[in-house]
């Protein structure tokens, strides 16, 4: 990666909540969620990074302190050499303008009462409040046409369309400023499997012909390896596993990696019938207290006493990170 420009940086970033008991005393201290506990990662220009990992994991958390919606605890997000969380609100506003967001609920994510060329318009008419009238509803009506919306539909509300016409929308209200890094938060998980094709590929498309770099965030693990470049695996708000999409698919490192990637469906009866899926057992730990050392050591096999007393921290080559105690990047990785 070191021919491309790198355009983010994030640095050991921590999103923690103070959360308070109904039954606390109001002079106890409120205990502390940690959402995201010092998550490090790098996005090249032009690349996509993937985000894996269970529900509740922090992959949402981490993708909204780096654009600035949730308020980071510590930790730095480096964009293009200046720290976000260092920035005043008019810049941050300004930046913005650089980093845009395609939301997990598709007609949720729109105002009912705005019709849709009203919608994708907004980003323009805020940045850009002195941009004629023509101008505005000339770019609007192109950038539908690169979406794959008819224009002829500018005037109409979102509830008149599908959830896939919908998650369109939303992809053209972000790209309409023409950002540099596009955050997709689960884009498809709401959507049909035909209709997720169709949108992955239109991500695909529209990235070679804007040149975006992409953070994808999704559970569908066919769908991350399909169009990611790279893949950082989360669990329990940190970062276990990070490495090349196609190589972590097909040999992956961690317990935890290992585990989801062998539940992936393979389009084969004969190999789907006899591979083996490595089942984690035990229930997932809460952030309020997650386990001491390794966090995931109470469901993983490989665990030791050792395990508890050390929490390991993502080690190896720009091209394959692995935080575990009890295995080894692999040479040439």
């Amino acid at each position: 990666m070191s021919d491309k420009k790198l355009l983010l940086d994030v640095r050991a970033l921590k999103v923690h909540f103070e959360v308070k008991g109904e039954q606390a005393w109001p002079w106890s201290r409120p205990a502390v969620l940690k959402a995201v506990d010092g998550v490090s990662l790098k996005l090249y220009e032009g690349e996509t990074l993937g985000v894996v990992g269970e529900s509740g994991c922090g992959k949402s958390t981490l993708a909204r302190a780096v654009i600035g919606l949730v308020q980071a605890s510590a930790g730095e997000v480096v964009w293009l050499g200046r720290d976000l969380t260092r920035l005043g609100h008019k810049e941050l506003r300004e930046k913005r303008k650089e980093i845009q967001m395609i939301f997990q609920d598709p007609l949720a994510s729109l105002n009912p009462r705005m019709t849709i060329g009203d919608i994708i318009a907004e980003p323009l008419r805020t940045f850009y409040p002195q941009m004629p009238k023509a101008e505005v509803k000339d770019k609007v009506r192109a950038m539908m046409v690169k979406v794959g919306l008819l224009p002829n539909v500018v005037n109409r509300y979102p509830h008149e369309f599908s959830g896939g016409q919908c998650q369109r929308i939303g992809i053209a209200r972000a790209l309409i400023l023409e950002p540099k890094l596009v955050i997709c938060d689960e884009p498809v998980s709401a959507l049909d499997v035909s209709i997720q094709a169709q949108v992955v590929n239109l991500l695909k498309e529209l990235q070679r012909e804007m040149g975006l770099s992409l953070v994808f965030i999704a559970h569908d693990l066919s769908v991350v390896k399909h169009i990611s470049d790279r893949v950082l695996v989360m669990y329990l708000g940190t970062a276990v596993e990070l490495g090349e999409g196609k190589a972590l698919f097909e040999r992956p490192t961690h317990p935890y990696t290992r585990a989801l990637m062998s539940a992936v469906p393979v389009p084969d009866p004969d190999y789907e019938r006899c591979k083996q899926v490595q089942i984690l057992h035990g229930e997932l730990p809460s952030p309020l207290t997650p386990p001491s050392g390794c966090v995931f050591r109470t469901r993983c096999p490989l665990a030791d006493a050792g395990c508890a007393q050390t929490r390991p921290v993502l080690e190896g080559s720009e091209q394959h990170r692995v935080a575990c105690l009890k295995v080894a990047v692999e040479p040439g990785r």
